[in-house]
């Protein structure tokens, strides 16, 4: 017999590693600067409310990876480090729903809502966006709590990190996700208790 939905959300923090600050320190340049502090936001709402928190960490596979176990990137920043009781996620792709027991963790507890933060907004926070809609999870992305990198297309046109973000956003709307701000979940959280 299954368990009712439970009606309390989950938060899902993605990638928030050190590589990241390594791609910023050799010229990469990203939006959404105060993502980190919109994301120890998040982090304390949940932790005072005794939510479930998932932290997803990505590990690289291919040589050279900025994101390889033995490496420096792949540490969490300290702003974001899990505490005790807070499960922790190992993903070798995009998705953190493939090859890891993310689903099967979300639906032992019967959680429906997930919200949805950290790194990349194109790569696999949309990724794991798309998958948590499409596995029919009420998904809530914070606007202002991920963040990217400018890109240079297959064509050679230049893309702002501004405008991937904007981009990812609204390819996800309403089909994949809800997109909310940090303070808009926070307040959801509040009303809810």
């Amino acid at each position: 017999m299954s368990s009712p939905p439970s009606p309390d959300p989950a938060l899902i923090v993605i990638d928030v590693q050190r590589a990241f600050d390594e791609w910023e320190a050799a010229g990469k340049r990203r939006n959404n600067p105060q993502a980190v502090a919109r994301i120890v936001d998040l982090l304390a709402a949940f932790r005072t409310r005794g939510l479930p928190i998932f932290h997803i960490r990505h590990q690289g596979t291919r040589p050279g990876s900025s994101f390889l176990p033995d490496s420096t990137g792949f540490a969490v920043k300290d702003e974001a480090r899990e505490i005790s009781g807070e499960p922790v996620i190992v993903k070798k792709v995009n998705s953190a729903f493939i090859g890891t027991d993310l689903e099967r963790r979300l639906r032992d507890k019967a959680i429906q809502t997930l919200v949805i933060c950290g790194a990349t907004t194109n790569h696999c926070v949309e990724t794991t966006t798309r998958m948590a809609g499409n596995l029919g999870f009420d998904a809530r992305l914070v606007r202002d709590a991920t963040w990217t990198f400018d890109r240079t297309g297959p064509d050679g046109d230049a893309h702002s990190a501004e405008e991937i973000h904007a981009m990812t956003l609204s390819n996800l709307n309403s089909e994949f996700a809800r997109i909310v701000s940090a303070s808009e979940a926070i307040a959801a959280l509040r009303r809810d208790a």
